[in-house]
């Protein structure tokens, strides 16, 4: 007769449940069902286990210069577009306001990010946020030749589906209604001069 191994407390019908072949390996992700019979403490042990490693002060400088560089770069553009007044602004006041906001938090996490040990080491997922910054040049490059509903509505889709991992039929949904709100609100409300299609 074999004995059956002890388990701890709490943990019988989970272990017994994956007894039979199917126990998912370590670092694995979790069905969602047994995520209810966790405690607090041992979701947030997983939690810990499966999150990237930790960046180091090398990587927080690098992506701090990077924030910083940006933001430079955007504060001298909106110079040259010109400022104006808060009375008669120009188109450069509000991305000058934006990039000097830029610059201070580049600048701070430059001097602060040393003891920051939240940041996490550049993975896969890193390049989520890229892929929505060149998606959103695009829209912007795309805007005054086609209008902007078209390159609004990809850009919708792309963010959700594949950056948001949402359904299609979500997506789809979500997108259209996105679109014409600002159709709406912009073209036909208010009479914009945003470059449209229809």
């Amino acid at each position: 007769m074999k004995a059956t191994p002890g388990v701890p407390a709490g943990e019988g019908s989970r272990a017994a449940a994956r007894s039979g072949g199917d126990a998912p390996l370590p670092g694995a992700p979790i069905p969602e069902a047994d995520l209810d019979d966790f405690t607090p403490e041992q979701l947030a042990a997983q939690w810990e286990e499966e999150k990237p490693p930790s960046a180091g002060p090398l990587a927080n400088a690098g992506s701090s210069l990077v924030v910083l560089g940006l933001g430079i770069a955007a504060l001298v553009l909106s110079v040259v577009m010109g400022l104006g007044t808060p009375a008669a602004p120009q188109p450069g006041l509000w991305p000058f306001l934006i990039s000097c906001v830029m610059v201070a938090l580049g600048l701070f996490q430059l001097v602060m990010g040393r003891h920051n040990r939240d940041a996490e080491k550049f993975t896969r997922m890193s390049m989520a946020p890229l892929t929505g910054l060149v998606t959103l040049a695009l829209m912007v490059a795309l805007m005054p030749m086609i209008g902007f509903e078209l390159p609004a509505l990809a850009l919708c889709i792309v963010w959700m589906r594949f950056l948001g991992s949402e359904t299609w039929r979500s997506t789809l949904v979500v997108s259209a209604a996105v679109v014409g709100a600002f159709y709406g609100l912009f073209v036909l409300a208010l009479n914009t001069s945003i470059p449209h299609l229809f």
